[in-house]
Order: structure tokens, then C-alpha cells, then sequence
């Protein structure tokens, strides 16, 4: 996941909001202080699994990982943990439903992690998990093995010093996050009896800034695909047919640059038909966040200024508003030298981003028939799907997203936010359509946490505080 932005950092200010501990102390809390350095070491051995999904020489580590999750979640004192196979890599189950009448919350995180390149931007190895001051430096830390394990450590904790949750849970751990996520959908959807809750719970988001409890209400979905555009069957001198011979790389160019204007629009017709703008309570909520643009201009990005459409608010861009971009695109000759040649075929990587109440299928559809308007003569353009995920949004006084907030603000001390985000959990979209339940999204990640980036980290105090902040959630849901 995900779309970080850079925010100013809020202090921690215990006489304007103190932590009420008489009621978060209603757990042993003294178990989570006192198995601090246990909970790091169990996490440096989660990170040293390199489950890199996109890569298929992981499959063995992606089965360590998987394998780690069920062991982890056995010794927690959870039942039936078991790897579900299918066609896919292993999904992780485990439950406890020994609390009659009370509700029943799906526990949701993912073992895979993103591949580690570039190498030598790393300042220390991406498999060998570095403290450095107050961050742990890993691929996956934050993104999402550490936000996992805290789910792991919170429900842990409440079994071993109660010997009992106050609520009913069900683990359902993924290995294709990074890649899709289609064996834990066709799961989802195939099995609702057996996943019946109340709510899911989510921690694979950020905190708006450092010190400040964040909940995430709504994610994009994403529409991902390749564009194949071919010309002649074989590659041709450019001297001899120049001219005449039709030009994949040109006729891509001008493909791409019909669907989106110089201003961020695009210009896909019926694109922007479903979009919900966001209310007028969320844009006055949006204004009051600590956000400097000009640091998340140069320091974060490191670019010289911001684009997209120049009359939207810039988090409202970055969060209710739908994007096309372009990730990549191959063709022809790039090799050192010259070499005079037309080439065969061209290929482009793109994605729309998508909001509220945008739907993937007709979004795809319209985004193809755009491309065959766009298409020029002496050229065939075809568009592949590679994956695709609804968008979501979460009402911020569901009776779930509201207990989970009272929760991360007596852990942290400071009043819990509501932001979206521009990223997307593609789970997020089935959980609400194959189950019919939210998802409370608990993010304990930073903006800096350069997540798909070298020194990916997780930030300790954090980690820590989770674990707490997620046991408390589950004591008020219990009472």
C-alpha cells in the first residue's frame, strides 16, 4: 500500500488530551511492557523471510513466511491455524470464537513484501532487520510484516494474562498483496459463512504525522493494465521507410497524451460521471491537518513543484480524486550508439486510480474504447488487464470506526484524525462486497517510512504503542 505524504510533526501534549490509564490498564499492560525486546526479536526473524511475491524464486521463502504467520498465531493461543492452498500462494487462518454475544472482528495483513531494488541505496541489508536510534530498517517492516505482527502480539497478549478475548476474531493472513491478491479474493467470495464478522480490521495504513492516532476512511481503487500498440511485423530502417511505415513509440505517445490533458484531466469520456466529491465536513477536517506543502514539495518528492488539476485542493487531489498514470514504457532501440530503426511494437504500463463510486469493470471499459479513439492509422492497440480493485469508503461514525478512534486516542494521548488515502488495499473493496462489513483501517506507519523504497523502517515507539492501541480497541468492543 500506499500514498505517504510528509506532515509536520505533532508533539505529544499529555495535558491537553492524558491518557486515560485506569481504563487502558484494564489489560495487563505490564505484559506488553515486559515483552518488548521478545516482540522485536519475533519481528526481526518475521523480516528476515525475503517474501518477495513478484519474484518467483521466493516461492520457498514465501512458504517460510506463510509458515512463520500460522506458528506465530498457534503459540498466541489461537485455534485451527492451518495454510489454506489454492492457486496462489498460502493464505494464514486462525481464530478464537469463545466469546458468545459479542462481536466478531476479521484480523487482516499481509506476509508478502516488494521486491528490495535498488540494492545499493540500502545503508544497511534489506533482510537483516537494523535498528538504528528508534526505527527498525527492513523490507516489510512497515509495509506490512510489522503492522501484522502487532495484530499477532495484541491478541497474544489478552490470552495469556486473561486466557480469554473479549471478542470474537478470525486471522485471514495474505502472501499476494503486492501482487494482486486474486487467491485471497476468490477465497473471500467463495467462503462468507466461514468468514461472517462484524468488521474488518486493517493495519496496513499511516499516520497522518509523527504523534498524531490516524484512521483511514477511504482508499482508491485501481485499475492496472499493459498497452500493446504494433506496427509492421518486423522492425524497419528508419532511412528506407521513414515516412511511410507506421511508428509504434509515436503512436503510443500520442495515445497516452490523448487521455490526459497538460492540467491532470482526463479525458476519458464518462470517466469522472460516478466520482463523489468529498463532503464539506471532510474538506473543513482535510484543511486543519498538519501539512506543509512546500516539504512535501522538495523534501519528500524531491520535485521542483506539484501538477494534477490546479482547482483541486492538493489532499483532496492526492485522496477523492480519480488518476492516470503512466509506470513505464518499452520499445525500440535504447541501447548506446545509433541505430536507425522503426520498431515493431511498443509497450506502455498504466494505471487509473479509483474513487468513490467509481467501478473497475466499466472504468476498464471506458479506458479501452478511449485507447481505440485514440488509436492512429497503420497501428493496432490492445489493452491488458492485469489487475484491478474497488475503491472504498467507510463512514467515520460507523459504531466500529468510532471505538477504534476512542481507542488511539487514549493510547496516544492526542485527538484521533479521519483521512483517506491515495493508495490501495484491494481486500478492502471485498471484505464490503463479499461480506458486507467495513474495514477499520488502524495505521501505525509514517510518512518517511519510504515504503517500496531502499531503508524502508518502521518507527519502535510505534510498534510498541500498536500492540497496545489494538488491545484496548478489542477491550472497548468487548464491553
Amino acid at each position: 500500500m500506499s500514498c505517504w505524504i510528509r506532515r509536520g510533526r505533532v508533539e505529544r501534549d499529555e495535558r491537553q488530551l492524558p491518557v486515560d490509564r485506569d481504563t487502558v490498564e484494564t489489560t495487563d499492560m505490564n505484559y506488553y511492557e515486559q515483552n518488548r525486546q521478545t516482540f522485536l526479536e519475533g519481528l526481526q526473524t518475521f523480516l528476515r523471510i525475503p517474501s518477495i511475491s513478484t519474484l518467483s524464486e521466493h516461492k520457498p521463502d514465501i512458504r517460510r513466511a506463510a509458515e512463520f504467520v500460522r506458528n506465530e498465531l498457534s503459540a498466541a493461543g489461537l485455534v485451527h491455524a492451518e495454510l489454506i492452498e489454492g492457486e496462489g500462494n498460502p493464505l494464514v487462518y486462525a481464530e478464537w470464537t469463545g466469546a458468545p454475544g459479542k462481536p466478531t472482528l476479521l484480523l487482516y495483513g499481509h506476509y508478502d513484501v516488494q521486491p528490495p531494488d535498488p540494492l545499493d541505496e540500502w545503508k544497511s541489508p534489506p533482510f537483516e532487520p537494523t535498528v538504528r536510534g528508534n526505527d527498525i530498517f527492513a523490507r516489510g517492516s512497515s509495509d506490512d510484516k510489522g503492522q501484522t505482527y502487532i495484530l499477532v502480539k495484541a491478541v497474544e497478549g489478552l490470552l495469556k494474562t486473561k486466557g480469554r478475548l473479549p471478542v470474537n476474531v478470525k486471522f485471514l493472513i495474505e502472501g499476494e498483496e503486492e501482487t494482486g491478491g486474486e487467491h485471497i479474493e476468490a477465497y473471500v467470495s467463495s467462503r462468507p459463512a466461514r468468514l461472517k464478522s462484524d468488521a474488518a480490521v486493517i493495519c496496513d495504513t499511516e499516520m497522518f504525522a509523527p504523534e498524531l492516532p490516524t484512521i483511514c476512511v477511504g482508499l482508491r481503487g485501481i485499475v492496472y493494465a499493459e498497452l500493446h500498440v504494433e506496427g509492421a511485423n518486423h522492425d524497419l530502417h528508419s532511412g528506407i521507410y521513414g515516412g511511410a511505415a507506421p511508428n509504434p513509440m509515436q503512436a503510443m505517445a500520442e495515445i497516452l497524451t490523448a487521455l490526459k490533458d497538460r492540467n491532470g484531466h482526463i479525458q476519458i469520456p464518462g470517466f469522472y460521471d460516478r466520482v463523489v466529491p468529498p463532503s464539506a465536513k471532510e474538506r473543513e477536517a482535510w484543511a486543519r491537518l498538519p501539512f506543509d506543502e512546500a516539504e512535501y514539495t522538495h523534501k519528500e518528492m524531491g520535485a521542483k513543484e506539484l501538477v494534477g488539476e490546479p482547482e483541486i485542493p492538493l489532499l483532496e487531489r492526492l485522496w477523492a480524486r480519480p488518476t492516470l498514470e503512466v509506470h513505464g514504457i518499452r520499445g525500440g532501440f535504447t541501447g548506446e550508439g545509433a541505430k536507425t530503426v522503426i520498431p515493431a511494437r511498443a509497450m506502455a504500463k498504466i494505471s487509473t486510480r479509483l474513487v468513490a463510486d467509481q467501478r473497475p469493470d466499466e472504468s476498464a471499459a471506458q479506458l479501452k474504447e478511449a485507447i481505440r479513439r485514440a488509436t492512429p492509422k497503420g497501428v493496432t492497440a490492445e489493452l491488458k488487464l492485469i489487475h484491478s480493485a474497488a475503491p472504498s469508503l467507510v463512514n467515520p461514525d460507523n459504531p466500529f470506526v468510532r471505538a477504534a478512534a476512542d481507542a488511539m486516542t487514549e493510547v496516544f494521548g492526542k485527538q484521533t484524525v479521519y483521512i483517506r488515502s491515495g493508495g490501495s488495499i484491494p481486500i478492502v473493496g471485498c471484505f464490503d462486497q463479499c461480506l458486507g462489513i467495513p474495514s477499520v483501517m488502524l495505521g501505525f506507519g509514517l510518512p518517511d517510512d519510504n515504503l517500496h523504497a531502499p531503508n524502508e523502517k518502521f518507527h519502535l515507539p510505534n510498534f510498541y504503542r500498536g500492540i497496545e492501541a489494538v488491545a484496548h480497541y478489542l477491550e472497548t468492543l468487548g464491553r
